[in-house]
C-alpha cells in the first residue's frame, strides 16, 4: 500500500501554510499526485432591501467568494510548483465541507489543518471535525505550528476497535519510513492487563510482518486522569512527531460530537494526527 494521491483541503480564513508544507512533503515522498480543494458559499445577511439592491448585493458578494478562492488556488500553485509531479486545484461555491468530501473520493488521504473553532462557520471552513467521521479517507490533522513531516517518531494510539485498525493500516506507509514507532494504549479500570498487552503484542507483530519495528507499552495513569491527559504525557515521553489513532463519535440531535480522545486529538496544536473512522 502507498499513497498514490494526496488531498489537501484550504480554508479562507486560517492560516494554510502547514497543510501544504506537509502534503507536500507527503507528496514528495510517495511520489503522488496531490491536489488541492477549497470551497466557500456566500452567507445574506439576514435582513437586506428587495430587488436590485438585493441582486446587486448577491453578486458582490459572491464575486468576493470567487476572488478568495483564486488566492487559495494562487497560494496552492505557489507551494506545489517546485514539488514535481502532478497538482491539480478543484474548488466550488459550495458549503466546504460538503465539496470536500465529495472530492476524498478521488485521494488517499485527506490533509486538514487544526484548532478549528467550537463553532465553525459551515460557509467558509471544512473543519476537521466536520471531515473526520464522513471523508471514508484517513485525514491527516497538521496544526498551525508544524512546519515539516516528522516521522521520527510516531505514536500509535491503540484501543481494540475498528476504527484503531483501520487507522493502523491506513498508516502503513508513513510507519515503514518511521525511525521509531510506539504502540500505546491506555487500559480501561477493570480490563485485565494480560489480555490488553496480548492485544498491543499482536498488532506490533502484525507491523513486524508488514517491516515496521514497534515497541508496545501499556499506559498506567494516575486513577482520576482523563484518557486524553495519559496519551499527551506518552507523547511527550516518545517526542512523537505523528500520532495515529482511531477516530471516535457519535451523533446527537443530528450534530456531530466528538469522543474526547478525538476531540483532543484535532485541537491540539502540537503533533500531525493521522485519524481514520
Amino acid at each position: 500500500m502507498t499513497y498514490a494521491t494526496v488531498m489537501v483541503s484550504l480554508a479562507l480564513d486560517q492560516s494554510n501554510e502547514a497543510r501544504l508544507q506537509v502534503a507536500g512533503e507527503l507528496a514528495e515522498r510517495f511520489e503522488a499526485a496531490i491536489v488541492g480543494v477549497a470551497a466557500a458559499q456566500f452567507a445574506p445577511p439576514l435582513y437586506f432591501a428587495d430587488g436590485a439592491e438585493a441582486q446587486a448585493l448577491i453578486d458582490e458578494g459572491e464575486a468576493s467568494v470567487g476572488r478568495r478562492l483564486a488566492g487559495l488556488e494562487a497560494q496552492f500553485r505557489a507551494a506545489t510548483k517546485n514539488r514535481g509531479g502532478h497538482a491539480e486545484w478543484r474548488s466550488a461555491m459550495d458549503f466546504p465541507a460538503r465539496f470536500v468530501l465529495a472530492q476524498a473520493r478521488c485521494a488517499d488521504i485527506v490533509v486538514s489543518g487544526g484548532q478549528s473553532p467550537a463553532f465553525s462557520d459551515a460557509f467558509a471552513l471544512a473543519s476537521p471535525k466536520d471531515l473526520v467521521m464522513q471523508a471514508g479517507r484517513p485525514l491527516l490533522v497538521v496544526p498551525d505550528r508544524v512546519n515539516w513531516l516528522d516521522l521520527r517518531s510516531v505514536l500509535v494510539a491503540w484501543k481494540d476497535t475498528p476504527e484503531a485498525r483501520r487507522a493502523v493500516a491506513d498508516a502503513l506507509p508513513m510507519l515503514r519510513k518511521a525511525r521509531d514507532v510506539t504502540i500505546a494504549t491506555i487500559p480501561e479500570r477493570d480490563d485485565d492487563r494480560s489480555v490488553v498487552m496480548a492485544g498491543v503484542t499482536d498488532v506490533a507483530a502484525w507491523l513486524a510482518r508488514h517491516g515496521v519495528t514497534a515497541t508496545a507499552r501499556i499506559c498506567e495513569g494516575a486513577r482520576n486522569e482523563a484518557a486524553a491527559e495519559q496519551l499527551e504525557k506518552v507523547a511527550g515521553d516518545v517526542d512523537a512527531g505523528l500520532i495515529v489513532a482511531g477516530a471516535y463519535g457519535h451523533s446527537r440531535f443530528r450534530e456531530l460530537i466528538l469522543g474526547g480522545v478525538t476531540q483532543y486529538l484535532v485541537t491540539q496544536t502540537a503533533r500531525s494526527v493521522l485519524l481514520s473512522h
